[in-house]
């Protein structure tokens, strides 16, 4: 850790509730995106680590993640200029990432069956938005003001979520109920995807409803990539052990990103538990399971032909790596 990380991490400590030293180089505080637990004052799952040549913020309850100068930039942008100002002085930027998907935990809610909002079909921006992509628009919803529509729901936002358009991907339980939902953005954003549990004890998973477990089930990691592929869920970004399911026969497919290290260790990880997995092959070069549908590929086809297993899957897995 350099000295104007230090700096601006002692700077932005006074923003942050429980904040303290852990390490030399490791800090804990009560996660600013989330707010951590509301039953739970004293928990504080948000930390500011060393990660290569930089220092990254991770938060455990949300699964929040980014660089640390996107962390100042989300809690504060105007000392985020000086931050990056400083950095270039001393030529030392580091790089940038934008925030995986946080997760937001609120009480149960008082709506189950239906969301009130207009169809994304009949909103002609998140309309053309999910057409360019190659999706079925009458799948989704759309909320001209995410963080107003939620709050009428009586489920607060900590105030760092920005007020802005959200095409809406609802979650439902096997019986149909409405369990939670995505709020998707619609352009460049820290924070591209806000998970909202309506349910607390439910799975934060998309497509329970249209599965039949007498089947194989793919588990994506993406609903937009899993309404592309027959008998699909995806994970939301939460960490399940999908094995307290039940399910007697599951495939894991995860982006195609070899350089991508949270990927390349969720791979090893259910490779080394015995689960099936899709390994990719050498001809795709698209990172995602909707690139490599309008870039013309059968899906289908592709992924029944590359299912692997134990060492068969450990042999694929290391090819994959070095691509």
């Amino acid at each position: 850790m350099d000295i104007i990380d230090s700096k601006y991490i002692g700077l932005v400590s006074s923003r942050l509730q429980k904040f303290k030293r852990v390490k030399s180089d490791v800090y804990n505080f009560r996660c600013p995106i989330c707010g951590d637990s509301q039953k739970h004052k004293n928990k504080a799952r948000g930390y500011i680590y060393p990660l290569k040549a930089d220092m990254n913020f991770k938060c455990h309850n949300c699964s929040a993640s980014s660089t640390f100068s996107n962390f100042i930039k989300t809690l504060d942008p105007v000392l985020y200029k000086q931050y990056i100002f400083e950095k270039f002085k001393t030529r030392n930027t580091g790089k940038g990432s934008i925030y995986e998907e946080p997760k937001f935990e609120f009480k149960k809610p008082v709506f189950r069956q239906k969301l009130d909002l207009p169809r994304a079909s009949e909103v002609p921006i998140a309309k053309e938005y999910l057409k360019r992509r190659g999706l079925d628009p009458t799948k989704f919803f759309f909320a001209a003001k995410f963080r107003e529509w939620v709050n009428t729901k009586k489920y607060t936002f900590h105030s760092i979520v920005r007020d802005e358009s959200r095409i809406i991907i609802p979650m439902y339980s096997e019986d149909q109920n409405i369990i939670g939902f995505q709020g998707r953005s619609l352009g460049p954003n820290n924070v591209k995807y806000i998970t909202v549990m309506l349910d607390e004890n439910a799975p934060k998973i998309y497509g329970l409803d249209k599965i039949n477990t007498q089947k194989p089930i793919y588990i994506l990691e993406g609903p937009f990539d899993s309404t592309f592929v027959e008998n699909a869920v995806a994970m939301c970004g939460s960490d399940i052990d999908i094995r307290t399911f039940g399910w007697s026969d599951y495939i894991w497919v995860f982006d195609n990103e070899p350089r991508n290290r949270e990927i390349v260790n969720r791979i090893s990880k259910v490779i080394d538990r015995g689960d099936k997995v899709v390994i990719w092959p050498r001809n795709i070069i698209q990172k995602d399971v909707n690139d490599m549908i309008n870039s013309g590929q059968n899906i289908t086809q592709v992924l029944e032909s590359n299912v692997y297993s134990g060492l068969q899957a450990k042999i694929k897995f290391n090819n994959w790596k070095k691509v």
